[in-house]
Parts: structure tokens; sequence; C-alpha cells
């Protein structure tokens, strides 16, 4: 199964067409949104092509692709427009016999971690920096922001597959690959 994961769209069309488009280039089986999907937050500036609406239309419209937590601009009010579940703080997922523990990143992080045992990982957003480090026998992944980068990266998000994650720009360039032992 390959998985392609992103976060922190904030609202932003251009960033989720962009997902949306390397999702279907990337033929995977699964989209999966770490959070921030339709709002900005006081803590960011606008993205390009700020339209909730409109990426409300996009997500809605590949509702049956899409496996999601909440982030921190996520609200029960979202949840009234949108027609796949974002509530969940976070998810658990069996890669290929290894443990990933799937949130957002503001309340399960390296600061902050979840119950877990050596060898699990720990993908989230938040960031919106991408980075693969370990942390006390976790591997924590993020795949950046799909729409806010930080610290200089550019948009990015992650594919999964046959034990291998790479982070890529929204055109598909490989940035940074981890293949998981």
């Amino acid at each position: 199964m390959k998985l392609m994961f992103a976060s922190d769209i904030h609202g932003s069309r251009s960033a989720m067409e962009a997902v949306l488009r390397q999702y279907r280039l990337e033929g995977a089986d699964r989209l999966v949104l770490l959070g921030d999907l339709l709002y900005h937050g006081p803590r960011n500036d606008l993205p390009d092509a700020y339209d909730p609406k409109g990426v409300t239309a996009l997500l809605n419209a590949n509702k049956n692709e899409l496996l999601c937590v909440r982030g921190n601009c996520d609200a029960e009010v979202d949840q009234m427009v949108l027609e796949f579940p974002i509530q969940a703080d976070y998810a658990l997922f069996d890669l290929d016999g290894v443990t990933a523990f799937v949130t957002h990143g503001h309340l399960f992080n390296t600061a902050a971690l979840p119950p877990h045992k050596d060898g699990d990982l720990l993908i989230h957003g938040h960031t919106h920096v991408l980075t693969v480090q370990q942390a006390d026998g976790m591997t924590y992944i993020n795949p950046g922001s799909a729409a806010l980068p930080k610290e200089g990266n550019p948009k990015s998000y992650m594919t999964y597959e046959g034990g291998v994650f790479a982070i890529k720009t929204l055109d598909g360039e490989v940035i940074k690959t981890h293949t998981v032992k």
C-alpha cells in the first residue's frame, strides 16, 4: 500500500490542488492529512490563493480517499462543512509491522511523546518544518507544510511505500528519504 501524507494546507486552494495533483501522479492508495486544513490561524500569514470554501469543495470531492487528524486550527464548525471525519487527535497505523502514531503535533510531539515502544514512528506536521530525527526510541517524521513552510523549506508532502518514506517538493522532487528498519 502506498500512502501520501500532507500537512498544514491552511485554506490554500493552490496548495490543495498541488497536493491532489501529486496524489494522483504518485498513484497513492490514500491521502493522509495531518491537520490545519481550512484556516491559517493567528500566527501564520495568509497563504497564497486563500480560499477555505474552495479547499472544502476539493476535499469533499475526494472524501473517500482521505484519512485525517485534527490540527490546532481545525474546529468543530469545520466538521460541519466537511463530509469526512477530521476530529480525531491521532490515529495508529501499522506500516509493514511498525506502529506509526499519526497526529497533528500540537498535543503529541518530540517534547510530549505519546506512549510508545522502541522503533515506533511519530508522524506529525504542525511545525511546518520537514524533518526526520530520533527521539527517545521513536523516529519522528514531519512532511513539512504544503502551504506555509518555515525555516527556508520548500512546500512539501511525503509518501510511504515498502518501508521507505520520501519527503518531496510539490513538484515531486525528493528532498529526504528514510527507510524504516
